[in-house]
């Protein structure tokens, strides 16, 4: 306590502190949510699969959804006819439809519903990214049939693995999903005693419409903003070699420029309210990556590891060893398969130094993270089942939630099997290239996964990419196949990214007090709704910034890094006896998933003996996420970095240990509403003047949009070429 209020730390803070425990028993699934949720499914899908195509990944917002969703709820309740319009009148008999479609107020658990509809739409895209890249990199259109039924195969096996992995990463106080907070507090804020809570309302909205007008300066008019770097600024002059270097380590406002280091950012939506959110714990352990990562990236590509510098420092194509864009299509044909006498002729194919990096420590990290669960948190899963067996689970929101009936297991079970049944018609049918064996072993590697994965996610609120190892074991089960291993990941590492959103929108429900049986049809119906809209909105960006998403470096606005990533590590993979084999250029790779898991033994073996080394508990240093993080300016743009870690220590040093009422009652709220005003911007921008629908209007050059060279003028590589 401090000044008389709660420091909130841990997962018990926030289910007693941060979350109200009311329950206003209202219904939660009626005609209004389920059509609002349906209708804004449409924006949260082509608003994540936009973002997909940017230099920065970004997440919508579900403040940004959950807020128009409100808006028009509210319109509906107050101007659509209501039943006592016609009571006494005679139109009476009409007041049972008149309910049906307006049932009054516009409740907090409908909102929930309608948008979790939405969110979940949003959240099943990554997988259609694979149908980006066999058009991008393979001239293959799929069919919509197929797209379709293969993301919701995807989607709704991690849903269903979701269900039964319940009483592990949902029901315990512990399983946060920090990132979620902000929505929680907003629905709560907007729902709860508005008269009481002011205040909160007020702060909301201001903070709401500042960014939301400040969102088109950076974004549009002023990018300068977005990497404000003064070693960049003060370089003009320097002699070239000196401008390369300050470009690949200071520079970072465009699309795989440089590591980004001391640059600073003042564009909302890329840094986001997640360092809001996130546990200081998780954020300790990325400052320690992103010092190495710094080290790491320079010294690869300085020191020529991997032949670094007959490339560009930082991209996810491949390259041959001349430095020219591989050319892939001669090696694998019209029938996406291994040529052999081809192979001889193009030769092998080159990783950027920094891409090889992130290989590595992605294969580190998932070793690390497999030994971190196993030994640090083994006893706590133990635990959590069997309090979930005896329903004796303490955290007093699933105490609240026992009144409603909940969804069985074998609905779970269920939904598992009719996506399996999907998948195997896709493979059996679609352009997959993939064999029915295969196919099932990428579902049990996936299913092997997920629980690790989403532990770390829901307690730190963040997770590892697992995708690496899902590759590797691709490439060894589906030798020569790139696009088999595209599909091979999609039904492995897609399932588990999918478990984890749909198992924090549990968590969301939980909170919330949404039953069981109506998120589960919730959950359902949006990931259906997402497989289409996804689709749809894929195929008109790649059409429409096609030439762009094929370049390597790419623009400060659109970028194919995701489906160039997907494409490297599926071609690369696929040559993964002569690329990762023992007397191959990567052989480390492979190896760093067993290297991974040694230094978190020693860990545990040190923290049986000291607990505490000095001020630091052994345990709260989780190597999987420094690992990760030590990659994580290796494509993409980098000038957030520092801006992002002054959110986080201004929002969780400062504000929460200092001023720990202020924290609890508005940092929550001011995330969620930057978010939100930056995210409506941006979706507006996109298709007004980023060129989302096919035409760009690029606002007029000037000091602060140059006409030539990076936004930031580090102008080194070749920028101003």
């Amino acid at each position: 306590m401090l000044k008389g209020e709660p420091v909130v730390t841990t997962g018990k803070d926030v289910s007693r502190f941060v979350v109200d425990l009311r329950d206003d028993g209202e219904t939660a699934l009626t005609f209004r949510s389920l059509c609002l949720g349906t209708v804004l499914a449409g924006l949260g899908a082509a608003l994540c699969q936009i973002y997909l195509f940017k230099p920065v990944q970004a997440t919508v917002s579900s403040v940004f959804i959950l807020l128009i969703i409100y808006t028009v709820g509210n319109a509906w309740a107050k101007f659509l006819p209501r039943a006592s319009w016609v009571k006494g009148t005679q139109l009476e008999f009409l007041t049972p439809v008149i309910t049906f479609i307006n049932p009054g107020e516009f409740t907090l658990k409908e909102h929930v519903v309608a948008s979790l509809v939405a969110t979940t739409a949003a959240g099943g895209s990554a997988a259609v990214q694979n149908f980006a890249v066999q058009r991008l990199y393979y001239d293959t259109h799929v069919e919509a049939t197929t797209a379709v039924l293969a993301t919701f195969s995807t989607a709704c096996f991690g849903y269903g693995l979701v269900g039964l992995l319940r009483p592990l990463t949902v029901y315990p106080s512990e399983m946060v999903y920090w990132a979620n907070l902000p929505t929680v507090s907003v629905f709560q804020v907007l729902h709860f005693d508005t008269a009481a809570n002011y205040k909160r309302v007020r702060l909301f909205w201001a903070a709401f419409t500042g960014m939301f007008i400040y969102e088109v300066i950076p974004s549009y008019i002023f990018p300068l903003l977005n990497g404000f770097n003064i070693f960049c600024l003060a370089s003009q002059h320097a002699s070239q070699r000196t401008i390369d270097i300050f470009t690949n380590l200071f520079g970072g406002a465009d699309g795989n420029e440089g590591l980004g280091l001391f640059s600073l950012s003042f564009d909302w939506q890329y840094i986001g309210s997640t360092y809001m959110s996130l546990p200081l714990i998780q954020q300790a352990n990325s400052w320690v990556g992103y010092f190495f990562c710094y080290i790491a990236i320079m010294g690869i590509y300085y020191s020529n590891t991997w032949n670094s510098l007959d490339f560009p420092m930082l991209s996810t194509s491949i390259f041959s060893a001349n430095g020219s864009v591989y050319h892939q299509s001669a090696v694998f044909g019209s029938t996406f398969q291994l040529n052999y006498t081809a192979l001889e002729e193009v030769g092998l194919p080159a990783l950027t130094g920094s891409n090889a990096w992130a290989n590595l420590t992605a294969n580190l990290a998932i070793g690390g993270l497999i030994a971190h669960v196993l030994l640090f948190w083994g006893p706590y899963a133990k635990d959590c089942f069997r309090l979930a067996r005896d329903k004796t689970q303490p955290d007093p929101h699933y105490q609240a939630m026992k009144k409603y009936k909940e969804a069985p297991m074998w609905w779970y079970i269920i939904l598992l099997v009719l996506s399996f049944v999907a998948g195997l018609i896709v493979v059996l049918k679609g352009q997959t290239t993939l064999p029915w064996w295969s196919y099932i072993i990428a579902l049990i590697l996936g299913a092997f996964i997920t629980p690790f994965s989403t532990l770390l996610y829901a307690r730190m609120g963040n997770g590892i990419a697992t995708n690496q190892l899902m590759k590797m074991v691709a490439g060894a089960v589906n030798p020569g196949r790139p696009v088999a291993n595209l599909y091979f990941s999609m039904w492995s590492h897609d399932v588990i990214s999918t478990s984890i959103n749909l198992a924090g929108d549990l968590k969301m429900g939980q909170y919330l007090k949404i039953p069981p049986r109506v998120m589960f049809l919730t959950q359902v119906w949006g990931t259906i709704l997402g497989a289409i809209v996804n689709y749809v909105v894929m195929i008109s960006v790649v059409e429409a910034q096609r030439e762009v998403l094929l370049n390597p470096i790419g623009t400060n606005v659109w970028s194919g890094q995701v489906p160039q990533s997907l494409n490297s590590a599926a071609v690369t993979w696929s040559l993964a006896k002569q690329l990762y084999g023992i007397d191959g250029p990567y052989v480390a790779i492979p190896m760093s998933l067993l290297f991974g898991m040694i230094p978190t033994f020693i860990q545990w073996l040190i923290s049986r003996r000291w607990p505490r080394i000095g001020p630091v508990k052994v345990d709260t240093i989780i190597l999987p996420i420094i690992y990760m993080y030590s990659a994580w300016m290796s494509a993409g743009v980098n000038s957030t970095i520092t801006s992002s870690i002054i959110v986080g220590l201004v929002s969780q040093l400062w504000l929460r240990r200092y001023h720990p009422g202020w924290y609890k009652k508005y940092n929550y709220i001011l995330g969620g509403a930057l978010d939100g005003g930056a995210q409506v911007m941006i979706f507006i921008l996109s298709f007004a003047v980023f060129g989302a629908s096919g035409v760009e209007k690029p606002f007029p050059k000037w000091a602060g949009n140059p006409a030539a060279g990076n936004v930031d003028y580090c102008n080194g590589n070749g920028a101003l070429d």
